[in-house]
C-alpha cells in the first residue's frame, strides 16, 4: 500500500479482515507499506498491520513479493504510481477520483488495458458501490421495478470546513487534489448515480463556488483533522459544486456536492424516480433503502423502509443476523473481496479504470461549464 492516512486505515482494516469473513480464492498478505517519512510510516505499519516499510514507492513496486499495489495517496500521484505498477505486472487498486485530470486518467486507462492483456487487473476505489443497500438499489432498477427512469437527484453534504480558520490541507489545494468538493464528493455521487441506473451522464450545466478564499497554513494534519499556523495561503479549489445533467437514456438529474452544509456529516443521498416506482437512500442511514412501488393503489402506496440486512441482500450472508447493522468500514471489505475474487477468476474488476475515466470526463465537463457561465457542456463520449 502506498500512503497510510485516513484511506490507508480503512484499506488496511479491509485487508486484515476480508479473509476472516469471506471464503476467498486468494488470501491477502500485507507485505509492505510505503511512505516518505520513515518514522511515521513505520509507526503506521505497526498500527495497521503491515510487515515492512519502504520510503520510496518505486522500491515497493519493484519488490518480487508484492503482487498487488493499493494506492491511497492524494490524486496528484495516482497516475505515476498506477502506471508504473501496472507496467511492472502488479494488480492495482487506486482510490477515487482516478486522477486529477482527464489526460492522466486516459494514460492510466490505456496502461490498464495493456496490462489486462497480460492478465493484470486494475480497479478504481468507488467503495460506496459496495454498500449493500446501493447494490440492492441497482438490482431493483435492473429488474425493472422502477420502470423507465425519469429523475435522478443526488447530494453529498458535509460540514468539515465550515470554520474559516480550518487549515489549508492538501484537499484544498488544486495542485494536489485536482478539485475540491466536486472531485472529492461529486465523483462519488456521479459514480453512484451511473452505477444504480446503468446509464451515463451525457451533458451538464454546472456552477462552483469557493466561500473561504484564504486559510491558515497547516502546522500538522492527519486524515480530516488539522491544526493551523499563523501563516495563510490561498484556497485553490471549490467549496461547493452544483450541476444539472442529462443521461443517455433520457433521464434528467441534479447533483450537489458541498463541504459547507453545516450539521451534515456524511449525508450522501440519492433519489431515483421511475415510471413504476422510486428509491431513496441516505448514507447516514446506510442500512436502509426507501422504496415506493407505484403499481399499488393510491390509498396504500407510499415509500416504505427496507432494512437491507437479510442474508439474501448483497454481501450480507457473510455478516450478522437480520437487523444487526454494518458500517462504513464494511464497504472496503466488500471491495477487497470483489477484487481478490476477480483476480483469481481472471475477471475484469468493476469499477474499472475506464469507469473512473468516464467520471473524470463528467467532472471536467462540470468545471468547463462553471467557467463559462454554466453553459451546457457535453461529456466526452470517448471513454471506454
Amino acid at each position: 500500500m502506498v500512503g497510510y492516512a485516513f484511506m490507508g486505515a480503512t484499506h488496511s482494516h479491509a485487508w486484515r479482515t476480508v479473509g476472516r469473513v469471506f471464503d476467498l480464492p486468494l488470501v491477502p498478505r500485507m507485505v509492505a507499506l510505503a511512505g516518505r517519512n520513515e518514522a511515521n510510516a513505520r509507526a503506521a505499519a505497526d498500527r495497521l498491520g503491515w510487515e515492512s516499510v519502504e520510503t520510496d514507492w518505486r522500491a515497493l513496486v519493484a519488490r518480487d513479493d508484492v503482487q498487488l499495489v493499493d494506492i491511497v495517496t492524494p490524486g496528484d500521484s495516482h497516475a505515476e504510481i498506477a502506471i508504473a505498477a501496472l507496467e511492472a505486472g502488479k494488480h492495482v487498486l487506486c482510490e477515487k477520483p482516478l486522477a486529477n485530470t482527464v489526460e492522466e486518467a486516459e494514460a492510466m486507462t490505456a496502461a490498464a488495458e495493456r496490462a489486462a492483456a497480460r492478465g493484470v487487473r486494475a480497479m478504481v476505489g468507488f467503495s460506496y458501490r459496495r454498500v449493500p443497500a446501493i447494490t440492492f438499489a441497482r438490482d431493483l432498477v435492473q429488474s425493472g421495478r422502477l420502470g423507465t427512469i425519469h429523475h435522478v437527484r443526488a447530494q453529498y453534504l458535509q460540514d468539515w470546513i465550515v470554520d474559516p480558520e480550518f487549515p489549508l490541507v492538501w484537499r484544498l489545494q488544486k495542485e494536489h487534489a485536482g478539485s475540491g468538493s466536486l472531485g472529492d464528493l461529486g465523483a462519488h455521487i456521479i459514480d453512484m448515480a451511473q452505477f444504480i441506473t446503468g446509464d451515463r451522464i451525457t451533458g451538464v450545466s454546472g456552477l462552483t463556488e469557493t466561500f473561504v478564499k484564504e486559510r491558515p497554513l497547516p502546522s500538522a494534519s492527519s486524515g480530516l483533522s488539522a491544526s493551523g499556523s499563523s501563516e495563510r495561503g490561498q484556497v485553490t479549489v471549490d467549496d461547493a459544486a452544483l450541476f444539472l445533467a442529462r443521461f443517455g437514456g433520457g433521464a434528467v438529474g441534479s447533483f450537489e456536492a458541498t463541504r459547507f452544509a453545516s450539521g451534515r456529516k456524511n449525508a450522501m443521498r440519492i433519489e431515483i424516480n421511475g415510471s413504476a416506482g422510486s428509491i431513496a437512500f441516505d448514507f447516514e442511514s446506510m442500512n436502509e433503502l426507501q422504496f415506493h412501488d407505484h403499481s399499488l393503489e393510491a390509498d396504500s402506496a407510499g415509500f416504505r423502509r427496507i432494512l437491507v440486512t437479510e442474508p439474501s441482500h448483497p454481501y450480507m450472508d457473510a455478516w450478522w443476523p437480520p437487523g444487526h447493522i454494518i458500517g462504513y468500514e464494511h464497504t472496503f471489505i466488500h471491495q477487497a473481496r470483489d477484487l481478490l475474487t476477480d483476480i483469481a477468476t481472471s475477471q475484469a474488476p468493476t469499477p474499472s479504470f475506464a469507469d473512473g475515466l468516464q467520471v473524470q470526463r463528467v467532472l471536467e465537463a462540470v468545471e468547463t461549464s462553471a467557467a463559462s457561465e454554466s453553459r451546457w457542456t457535453a461529456v466526452d463520449a470517448a471513454a471506454g
